[in-house]
């Protein structure tokens, strides 16, 4: 039988590489700089002598930042996004710095998807990719995701995971109550589930389908504005990989994944980098701490994840005072249910106890 998960990880020394990645991210803000060109330049010349290119997929500030960055030591990629997504005044950015602007990947009739229909067709991006993921999986059973199904509420992984009794594949029992309830009558539990649909599916449709097509078409691996310290699904991966990761099917540059905010924003004001509106401006605290006057971070207008862990005004308020008419689209009209009835991110937010 092939290695389970927790055999991969002792081969691999998940552990000790994690460890060397933790401390690197204490190191101060010169060392973190100087340590991201080095790997910058080493992922470049590498991919030179694999005949491939480069490129950067630029979205916020970060990513933003992170091709500027590679501009200001030689490196110069070319930037590539699906601006549409982004708010107008990194749209702006965008074109001013040469990004190339993508369209979304297309449906089965050779038509671009629309923010809409992904909401309709595959449900509502909100908690965060790796949740969603998991709901998705829950409200879509199979056979053949049975056993994943039962880790999700459970947290017994089976063979494949080591046979855990407590992995982190269980959701938390927060969102199991409010999400779980699709398994109610094979595990025996007594869990809500709400009256939309939830996915994580949006991303690969709208941003990472036409990026991948894009990189395909001109042999090109890319460079990534990730850091470690965001948290998310990638955060596990990028501390075990490091900031180059060459695999069978994955080949990924990510330079600041030791960076933090405070990091980021330091490098941004010391390149000049021309930030979006959205941001507001990049401004210090009495304390030093570094920060953006408007909001700290962006995305698809029509995007959930992480909104519930914002202190309002959220991503959503915010866009109400920007375009009302676009806020009340997204709120109440971009889905039709079963019944016939019109309603949007405002049924979600109600769900999971989010104010709007």
């Amino acid at each position: 039988m092939s290695e389970n998960v927790l055999e991969r990880m002792n081969r691999i020394g998940a552990d000790r590489k994690i460890a060397d990645f933790k401390v690197k991210q204490k190191e101060n803000y010169e060392f973190k700089v100087n340590y991201a060109r080095i790997r910058a330049w080493e992922f470049y010349n590498e991919c030179a002598k694999r005949d491939l290119n480069v490129h950067v997929s630029v979205g916020g500030l970060d990513s933003i930042t992170l091709l500027l960055f590679l501009r200001s030591i030689g490196i110069d990629a070319p930037g590539i996004s699906v601006s549409f997504l982004e708010d107008k005044s990194i749209m702006a950015v965008h074109k001013k710095l040469g990004v190339v602007s993508l369209k979304p990947a297309n449906k089965a009739d050779g038509t671009p998807w629309k923010k809409s229909e992904i909401l309709q067709e595959f449900g509502f991006p909100v908690l965060s990719k790796e949740i969603a993921g998991k709901i998705e999986t829950l409200q879509h059973p199979t056979d053949d995701n049975k056993t994943v199904r039962h880790a999700i509420i459970t947290g017994e992984t089976g063979a494949f995971g080591g046979y855990q009794k407590n992995s982190r594949m269980k959701m938390s029992q927060k969102w199991l109550e409010k999400f779980g309830g699709y398994e109610n009558e094979n595990e025996g539990v007594n869990y809500g589930t709400p009256n939309f649909k939830v996915s994580s599916k949006c991303c690969y449709y709208l941003k990472e389908k036409p990026c991948d097509d894009w990189a395909k078409e001109h042999n090109s691996v890319t460079y990534l504005g990730l850091m470690a310290s965001e948290g998310g699904r990638r955060a596990k991966s990028l501390m075990i990989n490091g900031c180059n990761y060459f695999g069978k099917s994955t080949i990924r540059s990510a330079p600041f994944a030791i960076f933090n905010r405070q990091d980021i924003l330091q490098l941004a004001l010391d390149l000049n980098v021309p930030v979006p509106e959205i941001y507001g401006t990049i401004e210090r605290k009495k304390d030093g701490t570094l920060y953006t006057t408007k909001a700290q971070r962006t995305g698809c207008s029509m995007c959930g994840f992480g909104v519930h862990m914002e202190k309002r005004p959220h991503r959503f308020d915010l866009l109400k005072e920007r375009n009302p008419k676009e806020w009340e689209y997204w709120m109440y009209n971009c889905c039709t249910d079963d019944n016939g009835e019109r309603y949007g991110w405002a049924r979600v937010l109600d769900y999971i106890g989010v104010g709007y």
